[in-house]
């Protein structure tokens, strides 16, 4: 093919991928919410990593995404049977194949088109092959529909990758080893027996009924005139006979468009526990796409009052309570954890009790980071699942062990080293940290000594130092609750640590070394190299300058009162990269999403919009989020700023959209933004509902003019949570700011 024809054969493939809703949907007045969710919204991501267009149920086990290195592939290789790792990883891979058996390979690669995709199916006609394949998933199960339209022999290959597959007569069963341990077992049965099943060893196929250890595949072989075969299976991290159990019990005897019926049914109830009026609908679309992606994590992998827990390695009935992990923490406590105590508090009260149970199961008594499908991989830095617990016990959440969860909690900020990406016991940082208040900095050249560090992560000291002040402050409150006095003086005193690192000359977060003198020179834009790890933590100091969400009024007496306060917010937003682009992201690529120096892609900046409302400027909180969430957050492939990381920008937009937003989770206080409808809707369960009215409301009309709580004036941009259920908020907007409303 000559360059000019390929060129134009690679433009029509991409050009035939949907990337947005359903074209039969997009003119309709009567969609529901799941009509309008796009799951490739975000696909291609500004710099990292995009989001991935996974077809799941809520919170479920089994999650599907297309085999491709990203969106703009031209080709899909083989059909993943199920997600397994926080970053797309895949397990398993089916390969439908029509043709001469010398074209076979342990995992096919397809030309594709018509590629249709919601969060409950997913239909793709692989072109070159003349195969139809579509999807329909249950939590723990799926069945794929093939139709070959060639007259050729039909193959399906079976890849377990790392593992073992075994043809027994009438199913196929095996494992694949994911990591640390964990194995995802498989039992997949298709609607028509093979005529042969080969193995592929040492490079060539061969008759055989079983295959282990690296890219263990099987062939199923069928003769010509094959038109359609249904392949069911079920997914365990049990064992195979569960996995069985999980496809009998989900699929079996369900054709794929039933599959797809009940999912939608499913989604469509979840997704309408908010219903919206009003907007646009590319701000609709925005809206309930990022609510579906707040349920893709964390997932229950309970399996019929049974659960392998990764942090053990050991089987657990689970006594009637779903058990959950593949929870990034550090990301979702911020919004993800406060919006799911809103919406399903129940499933809450599980995630929570779930995260006591994995303490309990590791080596140490240590409540977890970020526990996933393989173990806690404690990333990043803090500890704060401690946040989490403290918020949903502070807005009246009680089924899970309070105790327990403290003294875990307790553990893994006192007893487990603070450095990041760590989980060593507390060694001479930690020591360090306790005697002075602070993690010290090390100067531009100056050696790592401590073996708890991570060599690429680094200290972080000004990240950890506020987020462990943070935890801390989580900790004294909890253990005033629990009647620990003591303890509780103990940590409201350490919570004021952040005071240790403030340059009262500056109004910055600046690091200090071990004497306790400030490191000099320094740039609050640059200085801390790859990703600022040096000294904070994929942002810089203009970040890290609003990471006190507990204190913020003593954070606005440290900037030297409200009026100074906003106007250290206002150069934040206004000041330039300093750098070209390219040299910017090259040291800092995960602080995009950029408003000056302001980063709408990270989550530690989710905050910091709205603090103008501590400054007597709400006017400027309800300017700036209008801004952002209509610049940053869009329709299209392009639509999610940076990482999305599990749902924590996400969380992010469905509060915001709804007008107002958790800054301190801990404290069951919400603040004022401007919300993006006329009329918000939450069902908050047991008959529980709130209702935020935004008369007027459009794109120009985002300044709160007067508002009302349950029939009373409220006069300040905060209500308490106590208020929603049952509650009732009106908001009058108007073009212009109304400066003297919500002035305290």
């Amino acid at each position: 093919m000559n360059p000019y024809k390929k060129a134009v054969a690679v433009l029509l493939v991409l050009f035939s991928v949907s990337c947005s809703a359903p074209r039969e949907n997009r003119n309709s007045d009567a969609l529901q919410a799941v009509d309008l969710v796009n799951p490739y919204m975000g696909n291609i991501s500004h710099l990292l990593v995009p989001t991935f267009p996974t077809i799941h149920l809520p919170n479920s086990l089994l999650r599907i995404t297309p085999n491709r290195p990203d969106f703009t592939a031209v080709t899909l290789r083989g059909f993943p049977l199920v997600l397994t790792g926080h970053r797309g990883s895949k397990a398993f891979t089916l390969s439908p194949y029509q043709g001469r058996k010398e074209g076979l390979e342990p995992e096919m690669e397809f030309s594709y088109d018509q590629e249709k995709l919601t969060p409950y199916s997913y239909s793709v006609f692989l072109d070159e092959q003349g195969i139809q394949v579509d999807l329909g998933v249950s939590h723990q199960s799926a069945s794929y529909e093939i139709q070959f339209e060639k007259d050729a022999p039909v193959y399906l290959v079976l890849n377990a990758r790392n593992g073992a597959l075994q043809w027994d007569g009438e199913a196929v069963s095996g494992y694949q080893v994911i990591g640390n341990g964990t194995r995802v077992y498989l039992h997949l049965l298709c609607t028509e027996k093979p005529q042969e099943v080969e193995i592929w060893k040492d490079g060539i196929w061969s008759k055989g009924a079983g295959s282990e250890g690296r890219n263990a595949c099987l062939a199923l072989e069928y003769p010509k005139g094959t038109a359609h075969i249904q392949v069911s299976y079920g997914i365990s991290f049990i064992d195979e006979t569960q996995a069985r159990a999980n496809m009998k019990r989900e699929v079996a005897n369900k054709r794929v468009a039933e599959l797809q019926k009940i999912g939608r049914e499913l989604w469509s109830n979840v997704l309408e526990k908010i219903r919206i009026e009003g907007g646009t609908q590319e701000e609709r679309a925005v809206f309930y796409t990022s609510l579906y992606r707040c349920y893709e994590r964390p997932v229950c992998i309970s399996e019929e009052g049974r659960y392998y827990s990764p942090f053990d390695k050991q089987v657990h009935e689970d006594l009637g309570r779903p058990f959950y992990t593949d929870d990034w923490i550090w990301d979702t406590y911020r919004a993800q954890h406060p919006l799911r105590i809103l919406i399903d508090p129940g499933m809450e009260e599980d995630i929570l009790h779930s995260l006591v149970l994995s303490a309990q199961q590791m080596e140490h008594f240590w409540m977890p980071t970020f526990p996933g499908i393989t173990g806690d991989s404690r990333a990043m830095n803090g500890n704060h699942g401690v946040a989490s617990v403290l918020d949903a016990y502070q807005k009246g959440l009680r089924n899970f062990d309070l105790e327990k969860a403290y003294e875990a909690s307790k553990g893994a900020v006192m007893e487990k080293t603070l450095a990041p990406w760590s989980d060593r016991p507390a060694g001479e940082l930690d020591r360090y940290y306790k005697d002075h208040g602070y993690i010290p900095a090390l100067r531009e050249g100056e050696k790592e000594t401590i073996p708890e560090v991570h060599g690429f992560e680094q200290r972080q000291p000004v990240a950890v130092t506020l987020g462990t002040a943070y935890d801390q402050w989580c900790l004294a409150q909890l253990a005033e609750i629990l009647g620990k006095e003591e303890e509780a003086s103990y940590f409201t005193d350490a919570s004021f640590n952040y005071r240790k690192l403030f340059n009262k000359e500056t109004k910055f977060f600046h690091p200090r070394d071990e004497d306790g003198i400030f490191i000099e020179p320094f740039d609050y834009r640059f200085s801390g190299g790859m990703g600022a790890r040096q000294f904070y933590d994929e942002n810089n100091a203009w970040i890290f300058r609003w990471d006190v969400p507990h204190n913020i009024p003593d954070l606005v007496e440290l900037m030297g009162g409200k009026q100074s306060f906003a106007v250290g917010l206002d150069e934040m937003f206004a000041e330039p990269l300093g750098r070209s682009k390219y040299a910017f992201y090259a040291q800092l690529p995960d602080h995009t999403g950029n408003v000056g120096q302001f980063s709408m892609g990270n989550e530690t900046a989710l905050h910091i919009p709205y603090l103008y409302n501590y400054a007597d400027q709400p006017w400027k909180t309800q300017k700036i989020i209008r801004k952002l969430l209509h610049e940053w957050f869009r329709n299209d492939l392009m639509g999610v700023p940076g990482d999305e990381d599990g749902g924590g920008l996400s969380s992010f937009v469905v509060f915001s959209s709804m007008g107002f937003y958790p800054v301190t989770p801990g404290d069951p206080v919400y603040t004022l933004g401007s919300p993006m409808f006329e009329k918000v809707t939450v069902d908050l369960g047991n008959g529980g509902i709130f209702e935020i009215e935004a008369r007027n409301a459009s794109p120009e009309n985002k300044y709160i003019q007067s508002a009302t709580l349950n029939g009373k004036p409220l006069n300040g941009p905060w209500f308490p949570h106590e208020a929603i259920r049952g509650g009732r908020l009106v908001l009058e907007m108007g073009p212009r700011a109304n400066t003297s409303w919500g002035i305290q």
